[in-house]
């Protein structure tokens, strides 16, 4: 059984009610904006409005073993397929809308209903897949003895610029030290951040072109071909059992 971490008073009493006030006035007051969006996103992208992804959440006491939940997000791509059926490569269906939502985080909104549900929190470690979860090693999946986040300190200091290992570390860094102050200083550096991105319509950045945790790992030789399609093989099982359970 994975250990667990300690929670202060404001992780275990406040910031939850915190995550559903700010949640809350969020639906409410940008409902205009939810709807607009999905109208648009409806017309240029097409059906479904919403990409749903099984992400781990936090780890459950009970079993030593992460949570899967579904995220939501707004669509930002197309079905494009060759003439075989495939799907094209992902920024072959990335249009210029697709890229806007992505470069003020709007497609990040629909979010706001993983908090309500208890999945997510307004700040924590960003919800990665699965098939990266299985990569890492018992100390690195100690950030999921926090609540996913809509945003968190890894995405204030580089975002998809980083490294995965900086990404992870920045994540435990978070973890050690979870307070009312850290959280309001990174939901501020958030909307700077997000403001700044939002002036920059052609940056490449928009597109997440870093690598899967497995794949980086298999790159530069820290796992085993044969490791890497076991561990691959274990991600799928969990997306199939999750999946299977949740009918």
């Amino acid at each position: 059984m994975r250990q667990q971490r300690k929670q202060g008073f404001y992780e275990k009493y406040v910031k939850r009610l915190l995550d559903i006030v700010c949640a809350s006035l969020a639906l409410i007051v940008f409902s205009w904006l939810y709807l607009l969006i999905a109208i648009l996103v409806r017309i240029k992208l097409g059906s479904p409005v919403l990409f749903k992804q099984p992400r781990p959440g936090l780890i459950d006491p009970n079993t030593g073993r992460e949570r899967v939940f579904m995220m939501y997000k707004f669509r930002t791509m197309t079905d494009a397929r060759d003439a075989d059926g495939n799907l094209l490569p992902d920024e072959e269906r990335l249009p210029k809308f697709g890229r806007m939502l992505r470069a003020t985080s709007l497609d990040e909104l629909p979010e706001a209903f993983n908090i309500l549900k208890g999945d997510m929190s307004v700040v924590g470690p960003r919800p990665q897949l699965v098939r990266d979860m299985v990569f890492m090693t018992d100390e690195q999946r100690m950030r999921h003895t926090a609540k996913p986040g809509l945003t968190g300190l890894a995405q204030v200091n580089g975002r998809n610029a980083i490294s995965w290992k900086e990404k992870i570390n920045l994540d435990l860094k978070y973890i050690e030290r979870i307070s009312f102050t850290n959280d309001l200083k990174i939901v501020f550096l958030t909307f700077k951040k997000v403001f700044l991105r939002a002036n920059i319509t052609e940056s490449n950045d928009e597109i997440d072109v870093n690598l899967d945790y497995g794949d980086s790992l298999l790159k530069e030789g820290k796992v085993t071909q044969n490791k890497y399609d076991a561990l691959q093989a274990y991600a799928r099982n969990i997306i199939l059992t999750y999946a299977n359970g949740s009918r």
